[in-house]
């Protein structure tokens, strides 16, 4: 709002300043014939007493008459000038030929120069200098206050903008992260009323869209792991009944019912992510116990796969305070894609950046993910083509949820190529948790 402020001073000073510079100018130029009658009218009285002196006396005595009445009119310049001199514009030799005043216009219509005949080629010119320093440096004093002024008057009128533009952008911030309640409180009187009165009716709307989504989401899931736990349990029942030939094919229904029920499980972590911020703890842990205790659960996995896995730390690393739930929900799904898609290689690295903020990274030797697809992986349900497909199991959540539970820390998971050929995680949580 600053930059908006300081931008609109700037374009107000600036066009004051051009309107200063030409539209004087302009406004002389349009009407010269009216400003040269003018000026002409109002300096013929003091050039018509200037010039009955030079007249009332001999000639010989006209510079002694001159430095005499340069003297009285000071800081005026009066001047007894042959017209040779005078480096006239042919109208105005004309003029005076014909007994006729010349003036001269200055900025903003004022006469700097009065050139009146005396005869025999001679004429009187009567010159207003320019102003000295200290009167310029006042007539810019003015400039600056009238500057100041306009920005006092300025910030009064912005100061209630800005202050309510403010609260909608904190609250449009606390909205995005997740605080559904949260409203403008601007006054419908504000200059901003209707914007805020519009803003306030969407953020109403968005929330109820969102609990009544979510509270489909959390129905659904509920009631059916209901019938999944009876029809798995029935099933596993019918084992034993059932003709040995179709044993096998009663298990694999067992399996797809299981497998829904972990899309249940799923769903129902990925909707309660949702304001992982609001709710979740905040412990100091050692981030290489936590990565070793999450590596325990895949060890055997891993070993009778005969992938060859690694955790390096770059130094001793501090403790930090971090959600440790989130955050190992978050690592076992980046280990779990990365024992699905990898060859044989998987390895982890922990360090530190500038600023302290902790960098664990999650590597494989696999395909790897094409750079165009890198952001698209993180939306649910979303699964790429060739050998990252269903076929190598997953619902396309693990990854979303992997997301939302660092961002709901405060922290940022992406993914670039890794050294391996494969694909590289990075989970960045800030210094402060």
């Amino acid at each position: 709002m600053l930059k908006i402020l300081v931008r609109l001073y700037l374009v107000i000073i600036v066009a004051y300043a051009g309107a200063l510079l030409l539209i004087p100018d302009a406004i002389v130029g349009a009407f010269h014939e009216r400003f040269m009658n003018y000026n002409l009218g109002q300096a013929k009285g003091v050039q018509s007493l200037i010039v009955r002196q030079f007249r009332q006396a001999p000639r010989e005595q006209w510079p002694a008459v001159e430095q005499e009445l340069a003297a009285t009119f000071a800081p005026l310049e009066v001047r007894l000038l042959p017209m040779a001199d005078a480096d006239l514009q042919p109208e105005e030799r004309a003029r005076l030929e014909h007994g006729l005043y010349v003036v001269r216009i200055a900025d903003w219509g004022y006469y700097e120069t009065v050139l009146a005949p005396l005869g025999d080629g001679l004429l009187v010119r009567l010159h207003s200098p320019p102003d000295p320093l200290d009167i310029n440096l006042l007539s810019w004093g003015v400039t600056v206050l009238i500057g100041a002024a306009m920005l006092g008057c300025l910030l009064l009128w912005v100061w209630p903008h800005w202050r309510d533009l403010e609260r909608l952008k904190e609250t449009a911030r606390r909205l995005g992260q997740g605080n559904m309640g949260e409203r403008t409180q601007i006054s419908p009187r504000s200059n901003i009323g209707e914007l805020a009165g519009v803003f306030d009716t969407m953020a109403g709307d968005l929330e109820r869209h969102v609990n009544q989504q979510r509270e489909l989401l959390n129905a659904v899931s509920h009631e059916l792991r209901t019938p999944l736990t009876r029809l798995d349990f029935g099933l596993v029942l019918l084992y034993d009944e059932v003709p040995q030939a179709a044993r096998k094919r009663l298990l694999e229904l067992v399996g797809h019912v299981r497998e829904l029920d972990e899309l249940v499980l799923e769903l129902l972590s990925y909707s309660r992510l949702e304001n992982a911020e609001q709710g979740r703890e905040r412990v100091e842990v050692s981030l290489l116990e936590l990565v070793d205790s999450v590596l325990g659960a895949f060890a055997e996995e891993l070993d009778s796969r005969g992938i060859e896995w690694e955790v390096r730390c770059e130094r001793e690393l501090p403790r930090f305070v971090l959600d440790p739930r989130l955050t190992a929900r978050a690592v076992q799904n980046l280990v779990r894609n990365a024992m699905r898609y990898c060859d044989q290689s998987l390895l982890l690295r922990l360090g530190l950046e500038e600023g302290g903020a902790c960098l664990l990274t999650v590597e494989d030797d696999g395909i790897g993910i094409p750079a165009e697809e890198r952001e698209r992986v993180f939306q649910p349900f979303y699964r790429l083509d060739r050998s990252r497909d269903r076929n190598t199991g997953g619902f396309g959540l693990g990854l979303a949820i992997s997301r939302r539970a660092i961002e709901g820390q405060g922290g940022t998971l992406t993914v670039t190529q890794s050294a391996l050929g494969g694909a590289q995680f990075r989970i960045r949580l800030p210094a402060g948790g």
